[in-house]
């Protein structure tokens, strides 16, 4: 059986459905975080298994460079949300810029606004793991 690659994907629960709209901005979202930070983002919506966390993890490893990527997956169904950052990634995003970033998004789900809050927080996990360059230069 083959791994399908969530990579950039969108998924919704059946009878649910994005707009041309929203997947456009949640696209624009992930397209700046990664230009920003040098990081791959992957965005998955749709229904989840009871232990989300395993879940989210098995997909994020189906990515093609999970070491570099980072995974938002949002199961509205079931209110469940797990970022998941490869080893790579971890170094520029720590749990605590996670759990910001996911307090951020579960204020806008309140609000019944799922795909402001997807967008928003992954704009905030790429700004998080924006690096400057350095100035210094080695001899």
């Amino acid at each position: 059986m083959a791994r399908r690659r969530p990579s950039r994907e969108v998924r919704v629960p059946a009878g649910d459905s994005l707009t041309p709209a929203e997947t456009e901005r949640l696209a624009r979202a992930v397209q700046n975080a990664e230009r920003i930070s040098g990081l791959t983002f992957s965005v998955y919506v749709g229904v989840s298994e009871e232990d989300s966390r395993a879940y989210a993890e098995r997909l994020h490893s189906a990515l093609d460079d999970p070491a570099h990527s980072v995974l938002v997956m949002c199961d509205p169904a079931f209110r469940a949300l797990e970022i998941v950052t490869g080893s790579e990634a971890r170094r520029l995003l720590d749990d605590v810029e996670c759990r910001l970033a996911a307090a951020a998004m579960r204020e806008s789900f309140v609000a019944d606004d799922i795909v402001g809050g997807l967008a928003h927080g992954i704009s905030q996990l790429g700004e998080a793991a924006y690096e400057p360059p350095t100035l210094h230069m080695t001899r």
